[in-house]
This record gives C-alpha cells, sequence and structure tokens, in this order.
C-alpha cells in the first residue's frame, strides 16, 4: 500500500531579488512603527481595501483584500523589535504570483533619518514566459516602489 508522505506546497521562490529602498528624514524607530506593522501595510498601499489577521506574530496569517477585488494571502516567518527586521512568506494570492518571499528592513542613517528597505524575491505562476517574466518583475518593482514611495510622504 502507497502511504502519503509529508509534503508542502510551500517553498522559497528562486530569482534576483527586487529591492525599494527609501531614506525618510524620521529616526528609524518611528519609521519601524509604520513599515514594521504588518496588520498594517494598507496606511502605504491605497489600493488594499483592508486587512485581516489570523494570530499573532510569526505564524500568523496575513489577508490582504484590494480593492480591485484581488486577495494575497500571506505567513510571517520572523520578526525581530530589536534589529527592526521581518520577513513573509505568500500562501495565496490572485494577482499572478507563484511563490513569494520578502523582508521589510528598517535601519538608522544619520540623525533624525533612517532608511526602509522593502526586499522581494517573487516568481510568477508557472507556464510564463521570459517576456512575461520581465514584466512580472517591472510589476513587482514598480508595486514596491510606489509603497514605499507612500511610506516617506507620511513622514514628511
Amino acid at each position: 500500500m502507497n502511504h502519503p508522505q509529508p509534503d508542502t506546497l510551500i517553498r522559497n521562490p528562486n530569482g534576483n531579488p527586487i529591492t525599494a529602498s527609501v531614506e525618510i528624514r524620521a529616526s528609524a524607530s518611528r519609521v519601524w512603527a509604520v513599515a514594521g506593522e504588518f496588520a498594517g501595510f494598507d496606511r502605504f498601499i491605497p489600493a488594499l481595501e483592508r486587512i485581516e489577521m489570523t494570530g499573532q506574530g510569526p505564524g500568523s496569517l496575513r489577508k490582504k483584500f484590494f480593492k480591485d477585488g484581488n486577495l494575497v494571502v500571506e505567513q510571517l516567518n520572523h520578526r525581530d523589535e530589536q534589529a527592526m527586521t521581518m520577513t513573509w512568506t505568500t500562501l495565496y494570492n490572485t494577482l499572478g504570483v507563484g511563490q513569494l518571499w520578502a523582508a521589510m528592513v528598517v535601519e538608522a542613517a544619520g540623525a533624525d533619518c533612517s532608511r526602509a528597505t522593502w526586499t522581494i524575491i517573487a516568481e510568477p505562476t508557472q507556464g510564463e514566459g521570459e517576456g512575461e517574466a520581465d514584466a512580472f518583475a517591472q510589476f513587482v518593482q514598480g508595486f514596491a516602489d510606489e509603497a514605499m514611495g507612500n511610506l516617506r510622504t507620511l513622514f514628511v
């Protein structure tokens, strides 16, 4: 008899990291209070209608409901309040993303200045050709750049 073996659909994506980084005229702790709030990304991503959380801390799930009807479900993998870092993985989405891992890091960059960096490694859904892969990378980069630009404006 053939018995099922442990398996999972979750895996880290392959590909080049996409990075969006902004310098903000505010202390790292003030910026982390916004950028590091896993349940609060709707503050700087206007395309989000709302966020629903299940659980707290690593292992918690974030459901991001977009105004256009799309849905993304992500799991918080790691969060370090002192180092001001967190990572997460996309578990389900309707955006055409096959696998996605992301990190948010906030660092001090001088007196009352900080740098927030969002790093994303993502793969499009399977079956995408090279042209589609380039368009996918441009979509992810544009989305992250816009979000981080919006984050900066919260501190102006």
